[in-house]
């Protein structure tokens, strides 16, 4: 056994995000058994560089990494009325393959087809268009063309200097132009063969070996010299001043640059544009570096976005003013990445994954009443370091949902003391508790602020995460039993056989219940009025509510309870076991079976998780970083209060409002009403709760925004189910405004 975990470390990038698929039945519709109302997938969110291996005027291609090519489609191409060799502008749309001798063009748009075949002495270079650029075993070089679809028709190029080495084939914005780098003399040269007539023209030379350039049939520009292509013979370039960005395209006037050289800490790399014209800079698109290039209609393709859940490929062009334009043309999806751990809450499924190449992180999504994911994912911690986990688990680290929007997990120090750290309020904090030097433990339940904690020592300790709070602390250590928490309330086994005590962790006070279990339990789990107990070979619920015990299939492997059902793993069959005794009689049935690749041997379930707040299932897939979420189908307990922060601050105001939480059972949509000492109502508050913590802040204002009177105020709150089930819970007491 060993587990070596390291505190939670903020690190830029490397966040992780979340892609779903939803089924497209009806939204009530009930799921056949088995069958997931829907998947996420876990992705990073560290955004892919994309190339481009064909763009043309009706669409383009594109890949990210080492994915597959995808074809995109611009929805307002529109096909010229010819298309052929014979025009060569028609040629912003053809797509070129090669076979030996032969290379193969097709318009896109129209159909056209057309094919040109080397002499056996020409070798390929590049082709645009219609056009192919050819290299002989003399040095010289020719622009081949087809005619009346069968013939070659060779044109050699004229004016390109006797001795020169071509060095670069560069295509650009142009379907007319081929700008080739050679050297000669020990300098090395920029210049453009014109295809139409087979013309070349030297236009810069400088010192680069590989010098950056960037042109379209205005433009050249290379190695930051800049000059019109229709300039007069003996033109000289204008010097530009140089920048750490590269020279991405040319789009009418404006010289496209991007992908700097470094970025200051903090800030993102941005596609910008000098007008080559009057010098004027630009922002075009925030956000952009990787997949950056020209198109062959003078256009370019960029990707931006600010994660790879909005990371997009965007088309850049002129309007009818002559300025640049950017529409969104395609989505770069994200890639998945392994999910580590996983737990679900009040309607949020909460994952633990790597962004390959930088760190940890977890990541939330909203799921409907259902179970169906309902939005984007969100980052929910900082950036965090790799842990282990104890023999066993099948996943790591092992998560602990609180219910109130957090989650909880052990970390261990390099000391090997163990501390339970909390996340998932925002991307920033983390609270840590630590647990008197034990180690090798784990969470044994947890619910809004309080977290019960088994030390491998033998103690048992709960600790306590109050609203506020920078840190947690202990505030109960006793010997470990079997124990459960819920809400402000610690059940242990009864001082005799066959109860079960709760004791308030806020007043202290103590209540015994008769659960009938015939031994010391092994395990004890609690939910709403629901105590689940085993013995190993038997195991009931009691219903607190009512005094009904229930029995219940036991002896099958882990077991978590929920709201009015257990979730069981059979460790032979792999199958998740549903028994629902919300009626007072316990049926059992196969919700799911887990992947044949999940051995899971330790003692935390690890590749499923049960949300005790709201019913719903989740079970890690076999496909690489997918989750599927299944709904319990047992109807959810009344909203019900489990624990209260309600205090009277000394001081109010917009950076320090009065923030109270209401721990509920399950999520809600809340109303909260402040009255002042004369009966007036003064604020009215609405919002949703954080998973089922209700979270306002009043910084003591009015509605017409005025301060409030100090002194006493009552407040009401009203919280109205997410899920439709059962009546508003209505809570009320009084603050005092300082």
């Amino acid at each position: 056994m060993s587990r070596s975990r390291r505190l939670v470390q903020v690190a830029a990038g490397g966040v992780l995000a979340l892609s779903c698929s939803v089924p497209t039945a009806p939204a009530h519709a009930a799921p056949a058994a088995g069958d997931p109302v829907g998947t996420v997938r876990l992705v990073t969110e560290k955004r892919v560089t994309v190339d481009y291996p064909w763009a043309g005027a009706s669409g383009f291609q594109y890949r990210p990494g080492t994915a597959s090519v995808t074809t995109v489609d611009h929805p307002d191409a529109v096909p010229p009325a010819h298309a052929g060799p014979d025009d060569l502008a028609s040629g912003t749309d053809v797509m070129t393959t090669r076979d030996g001798q032969k290379v193969v063009q097709k318009h896109r748009s129209t159909g056209v087809t057309a094919t040109v075949t080397l002499p056996a002495d020409q070798a390929y270079r590049v082709a645009v268009g219609w056009s192919v650029l050819t290299l002989d075993s003399t040095g010289a070089l020719h622009v081949l063309r087809a005619a009346d679809g069968t013939v070659t028709a060779d044109t050699p190029v004229t004016g390109f200097p006797a001795g020169a080495r071509p060095v670069v084939y560069r295509t650009g914005g142009s379907v007319t132009r081929v700008a080739i780098v050679y050297a000669l003399d020990g300098r090395t040269s920029v210049g453009l063969v014109d295809l139409a007539d087979g013309t070349f023209r030297t236009y810069v030379t400088g010192d680069e070996a590989t010098p950056q350039l960037a042109f379209n049939d205005r433009w050249l520009v290379a190695d930051w010299k800049a000059i019109r292509v229709d300039s007069e013979p003996g033109t000289q370039p204008t010097a530009l001043t140089r920048t750490g960005e590269q020279l991405e395209a040319v789009v009418g006037d404006q010289l496209l640059l991007g992908n700097p050289d470094f970025v200051l800490g903090g800030t993102e790399a941005a596609l910008t544009a000098r007008s080559l014209a009057t010098g004027a800079t630009d922002t075009v698109l925030t956000s952009s570096f990787g997949g950056i290039g020209p198109t062959p209609d003078g256009g370019a393709l960029a990707t931006a976005g600010p994660s790879s859940l909005d990371w997009n490929i965007h088309r850049i062009r002129l309007d009818g003013n002559g300025r640049l334009t950017t529409t969104k043309a395609a989505r770069v999806p994200a890639a998945a990445t392994a999910v580590e751990g996983l737990a679900v809450a009040a309607g949020e499924l909460l994952l633990h994954g790597a962004t390959p190449g930088a760190s940890l992180r977890y990541s939330g999504f909203s799921l409907d009443a259902t179970g169906r994911p309902t939005g984007p994912q969100t980052p929910r911690s900082p950036a965090m370091v790799a842990p282990t986990c104890l023999g066993g688990d099948a996943a790591c680290p092992q998560l602990e949902a609180l219910g109130d929007g957090r989650v909880g997990h052990l970390h261990t120090d390099a000391n090997g003391q163990e501390s339970v750290v909390t996340v998932g309020l925002d991307t920033t904090t983390a609270l840590s508790a630590p647990t008197d030097g034990d180690s090798g433990g784990r969470i044994a339940g947890s619910t809004g602020r309080y977290v019960l904690y088994n030390g491998g020592s033998g103690k048992q300790r709960v600790l306590d995460f109050p609203r506020g709070a920078t840190s947690g602390t202990t505030v109960l250590t006793r010997d470990r039993t079997a124990a459960a928490i819920w809400g402000q309330t610690l059940w242990t086994p009864g001082s005799t056989p066959g109860t079960a005590t709760g004791r308030n962790l806020k007043t202290g006070t103590s209540t015994t219940v008769t659960t009938g279990a015939p031994c010391t339990p092994t395990d004890l789990q609690a939910v709403n009025t629901w105590l689940y107990w085993t013995c190993g070979g038997t195991a009931g619920v009691l219903d607190r509510a009512t005094g009904r015990r229930i029995t219940v299939p036991a002896d099958l492997g882990p077991a978590r309870l929920a709201d009015g059902f257990l979730l069981r793993e059979n460790r032979t069959t792999h199958e998740l076991l549903l028994t629902d005794f919300h009626t007072g009689t316990a049926t059992t049935r196969t919700l799911a079976e887990l992947p044949a690749t999940d051995r899971n041997t330790g003692g935390s379930n690890g590749r499923w998780a049960v949300d005790r707040f709201g019913g719903h299932v989740a079970r890690i897939d076999a496909t690489h970083g997918e989750v599927s979420l299944f709904p319990s189908g047992v109807p959810a307990s009344p909203l019900a209060q489990m624990e209260a922060q309600v205090y009277s601050p000394s001081v109010i105001g917009k950076a320090y409002p009065w923030a109270p939480v209401w721990q509920l059972n399950k999520p809600s949509t809340w109303t909260l009403t402040l009255t002042d000492a004369f009966g007036t109502a003064v604020r009215t508050l609405t919002g949703a709760s954080t998973a089922a913590a209700v979270r306002p802040a009043w910084d003591g204002t009015t509605d017409t925004g005025g301060a409030a009177r100090s002194g006493t105020h009552t407040w009401k709150l009203t919280a109205h189910p997410r899920d439709g089930r059962g009546p508003d819970l209505t809570l009320t007491g009084t603050m005092t405004l300082g």
